[in-house]
């Protein structure tokens, strides 16, 4: 599952959810937002500037899942959450890894997360998914139709 999150006046112009700051669900296949809440309510606009927030779509998508899924070669964690930031100059860039990441994700993206950890553990016991490309692959195929 993607999330991005969006600092606002209220947030201080930190992007701490529980500070008030926006979180944006994103489709897995195309990085186009597909709900966003604060305070774990469904809201369409950001409230400080009024931009519609289906409009987002993270720029260097693909290589954003790709850094994110390599993560899992590099900690050795099953389940992490992967915050990655974006330079103007330098594109996606990884920030830092979370073992016990919040679950607010799920409300981001207005679906639970334990179907999805039960499919892959499942998936993972008939197939070998060695690289990050591959990993993500599946992940767009079986997830990116849930998050339209």
């Amino acid at each position: 599952m993607c999330m991005m999150r969006l600092s606002t006046a209220e947030s201080d112009g930190k992007a701490n959810l529980h500070q008030g700051a926006v979180g944006v669900g994103l489709c897995l296949r195309t990085g186009k937002a597909v709900r966003g809440v604060q305070k774990n309510q469904p809201i369409t606009e950001h409230p400080d500037t009024g931009a519609l927030l289906k409009n987002l779509q993270v720029p260097h998508w693909q290589e954003v899942l790709e850094i994110a899924s390599s993560c899992y070669d590099m900690s050795g964690l099953g389940y992490i959450g992967t915050d990655i930031v974006l330079d103007k100059i330098h594109g996606p860039l990884l920030l830092e890894l979370n073992a016990r990441p919040g679950l607010a994700i799920q409300i981001a993206n207005g679906v639970g997360i334990l179907p999805r950890l039960r499919f892959i553990n499942e998936f993972r016991k008939h197939h070998n998914l060695v690289t990050p490309k591959e990993r993500v692959a599946i992940s767009q195929k079986y997830f990116g139709l849930l998050d339209k």
